[in-house]
């Protein structure tokens, strides 16, 4: 188990609450009560197998009357063979009754603004599992002619693997995918059992059987590469709470991984990683940073250029430094063994 100290605090009510709602639009089935705190962000922290969740059931009671008062409409399902059961009802929320009205119409600036509120939601006192904060934009289909959308983030589609593995995880069926992996040269073709599919720190991943190697394995779903495709072949999964499982372990490997950065005060590198999830600021300009996938990091770290430098681990600054080095030999004739911004 992680150490205690290196665990992220309390999740404010704002991301719970968030959380909460993107749980409810995502499954047109619902969720039951015990599936939303054993696997939902604010809840699946604080939720206990084998003891009792009854403070944590209260505060799941007051969620449901706020969001409501927000003008959400959250909706209850009684399940037909057992009328009346409260442990059994299903909770949901329609993405029909929860869309803009179809005659509300943005000019581009107003998307523009928009957009700038999701980017300081983003980066602001939520996580980054509020990235997807911006969702409600993306069904609106609008493009924006505003340049200022060119460094403001892209409004962005969940990832095209999501609704057929949601297909097939409803019809517990084995799917084949390619898979692309950091450092390999080509995709390899995967054939998984799935198990569940989940969000960590807004991300989607894909827990399932790996049919290669007969083990459990988690698949960042941005990394397959073409269509999910079925096999046809139908399998029953051997155990529950697989979504519990998948979410436990990336907790785990988030907190294992601590990156030191060096940030250049009052930059763009600074505010972002400085706000960021479970980040601590050990002194003025150094950041200890939590991460559960080197490669997203060192990406967006190389972003940054000169505002930050790698302390350690020594391998993300070796992949930031590949990053930097493939830029220029991308974009200039230097020679390709020079490390940019190094004894310059």
């Amino acid at each position: 188990m992680p150490d205690v100290s290196s665990s992220p605090g309390r999740i404010p009510v704002e991301e719970r609450l968030f959380s909460l709602v993107l749980a409810l639009l995502a499954t047109e089935a619902g969720l039951t009560k015990n599936e939303i705190l054993s696997t939902v962000q604010g809840y699946r922290q604080r939720y206990s197998r084998s003891g009792s969740n009854a403070s944590l059931e209260r505060q799941f009671e007051r969620d449901k009357d706020d969001i409501r008062e927000l003008g959400v409409p959250l909706e209850t399902i009684e399940s037909p063979g057992d009328a009346g059961n409260n442990q059994h009802l299903r909770y949901r929320i329609s993405k029909g009754s929860y869309d803009l009205p179809a005659d509300i119409r943005f000019s581009p600036e107003e998307i523009t603004l928009l957009s700038l509120a999701g980017t300081v939601w983003r980066e602001g006192s939520l996580s980054a599992e509020s990235r997807r904060a911006i969702m409600k934009l993306r069904s609106l289909g609008v493009d924006s002619d505003a340049p200022i959308l060119g460094y403001a983030p892209r409004l962005r589609a969940r990832e095209a693997a999501f609704d057929p593995l949601s297909v097939a995880l409803e019809r517990k069926t084995i799917v084949t995918f390619a898979y692309l992996k950091p450092g390999e040269p080509a995709a390899r073709r995967r054939t998984v059992a799935p198990l569940a599919l989940v969000q960590h720190l807004g991300r989607w991943h894909l827990h399932g059987i790996d049919q290669g190697v007969g083990e459990p394995r988690t698949f960042l779903l941005s990394r397959i590469v073409d269509t999910v495709q079925s096999t046809g072949t139908s399998f029953e999964p051997s155990g529950t709470d697989f979504a519990t499982q998948a979410l436990d372990e990336l907790e785990r490997i988030w907190a294992e991984n601590v990156a030191e950065i060096e940030v250049v005060p009052d930059t763009d590198a600074a505010t972002r990683l400085g706000k960021r999830y479970g980040t601590k600021s050990p002194g003025e300009t150094r950041l200890s940073v939590h991460y559960s996938d080197i490669n997203i990091l060192a990406d967006e770290l190389a972003g940054y250029g000169p505002e930050v430098l790698v302390l350690s681990p020594d391998t993300l600054r070796d992949k930031v430094l590949e990053r930097l080095r493939q830029t220029i030999r991308t974009h200039s004739d230097e020679p390709a063994d020079q490390e940019p911004g190094v004894d310059d």
